[in-house]
């Protein structure tokens, strides 16, 4: 399979991603007609924050991998004066799997480190408002801006099946590169979903058990 190749699945993946961005425009169809869009709000949010945890639990795995593998570095160096291209390469792997794969969980869970200092002088409908446009305005610009700069680079890597430069490193080099888009990717669909909260906390409900909305107050008091 060649360069061609993959830069066709590029090609089919991007048309997949423009037929999909209608659902960015979502959250604003929520705060102008609430009453029909809510439902499909509270399900693809729920549906994108399954996406994001399945995203956490493969991480959580890449952590335990890296404290064992971190481990052996340690004692196959210090006690046995031994040492591996392809072993140190895994540690590196594991750790940035970590941080790619993490990073829509601790986006989830307000985990970021905040930079704004306006957001705490707002009210509970403030903050959603802030929420929603810092979504539109800086998260999904910046991660889309990601997915376009690195599509030349990750089809060549793919159809080369890219490995380290190391005549005894490990030849997934092309798989450590594809956690770059998977970050964006996982970042864009957390982000939508937090606008889609946002959007559903200002039209006065919030996501609810089993699918349903509820109202805000049951969630943030009156």
């Amino acid at each position: 399979m060649g360069a061609d190749f993959f830069l066709a699945l590029g090609g089919v993946l991007k048309w997949i991603g423009l037929c999909l961005l209608p659902l960015f425009l979502l959250p604003l169809i929520t705060l102008v007609l609430p009453e029909i869009s809510k439902a499909a709000s509270t399900f693809l949010s729920r549906q994108l924050d399954r996406l994001t945890r399945l995203a956490l639990s493969v991480a959580i795995v890449a952590a335990v991998l890296l404290f064992l593998l971190q481990l052996t570095v340690v004692i196959a160096s210090y006690a046995f004066a031994l040492s591996w291209t392809w072993l140190s390469e895994t540690v590196i792997y594991a750790f940035a799997t970590i941080f790619m794969l993490g990073a829509a969980s601790a986006l989830m869970d307000d985990a970021h480190v905040r930079v704004d200092i306006l957001r705490p002088r707002f009210g509970e409908r403030g903050r959603n408002w802030i929420e929603l446009a810092g979504t539109y305005f800086f998260l999904f610009p910046i991660c889309i801006r990601i997915l376009m700069t690195g599509e030349q680079g990750l089809a060549r890597s793919w159809s080369l099946f890219e490995g380290s430069r190391e005549t005894d490193g490990l030849p997934l080099l092309f798989l450590f590169k594809t956690l770059v888009p998977a970050f964006a990717v996982l970042l864009l669909a957390q982000g939508l979903s937090i606008a889609l909260k946002a959007a559903l906390r200002l039209t006065g409900t919030s996501p609810g058990k089993g699918g349903h909305t509820e109202p805000e107050s049951k969630h943030y008091g009156a």
